[in-house]
């Protein structure tokens, strides 16, 4: 029940030990990750059950690091960012009520599938980038993915690459700064059971994949059809519109890049 204040306490620890030279911190939070135990801090304040409660523990853990980077003089001198490694699900296989209490709220906003899905509610996550004086407040519609950190960040720091190194990250820094809104043109995404679609600009590619469409335990849309499926994300976020009949000729053009 207390991890949440103890990784906090080290992650706080660990900056004010390194203040006075370059560091990198990763801070994994484990909320809301199942199974979601809140602390007593936070146990019943959101009347949603643990994922809410979690949710809102995870909240004031952001808040209190960067707290203690402003009581530290580090926030002018420090790049944070948030994001989660995958698309939201509500049950997954713990009996916390966080289907019954969501009372219809869709954490994947308006994207179609959840974690596990082929779909973009699956891959599509939060990405916040924070450094006053340096990043100016606003959205971007660059396409950036965490493998491209490595590269990004070598370019921060000034540490060429070796050939060899991550050859499948991208220096996207302008990007994540806010200084250019070019991300990547192209992006091969998994989904469960190791099968990929492809990204091509606002072009989204699913091949034909065997396989439950709805993934039983979670109630999630898994993206696996008998046949090929393929979307404009530009007018059609929600994945709602299968183009791959009206655009043959995107489709093979994308099933051999794949």
């Amino acid at each position: 029940e207390e991890m949440a204040e103890v990784f906090l306490d080290r992650a706080v620890s660990f900056v004010t030990r390194h203040k006075d030279e370059p560091f990198f911190l990763y801070y994994a939070l484990h909320q809301p990750h199942v199974p979601r135990v809140p602390g007593p801090r936070f146990a019943g304040s959101t009347g949603l059950g643990p994922r809410g409660d979690v949710i809102a523990e995870m909240d004031w853990c952001v808040g209190e690091m960067l707290r203690a980077l402003d009581q530290l003089g580090l926030t002018e001198n420090t790049l944070v960012t948030f994001s989660s490694d995958n698309g939201p699900v509500l049950d997954d296989g713990y009996e916390d009520q966080a289907r019954e209490l969501s009372e219809g709220h869709s954490p994947a906003g308006p994207l179609r599938g959840g974690k596990y899905s082929l779909f973009d509610g699956g891959t599509r996550v939060p990405l916040i980038t924070r450094w006053p004086g340096i990043i100016e407040p606003g959205e971007t519609e660059a396409k950036i993915c965490q493998v491209d950190f490595f590269a990004s960040l070598a370019s921060l720091v000034g540490r060429p690459l070796d050939s060899e190194d991550a050859v499948d990250s991208l220096d996207l820094l302008a990007a994540m700064l806010g200084k250019s809104s070019e991300g990547r043109t192209e992006l091969v995404l998994e989904g469960s059971g190791a099968r990929t679609i492809l990204h091509d600009g606002e072009w989204a590619y699913v091949p034909p994949y065997e396989g439950p469409a709805v993934f039983r335990w979670t109630g999630i849309e898994s993206g696996n059809a008998e046949h090929p499926q393929l979307y404009d994300l530009g007018i059609d976020v929600g994945q709602q519109k299968n183009l791959a009949e009206e655009q043959p000729e995107v489709v093979r053009r994308m099933a051999a890049r794949l």
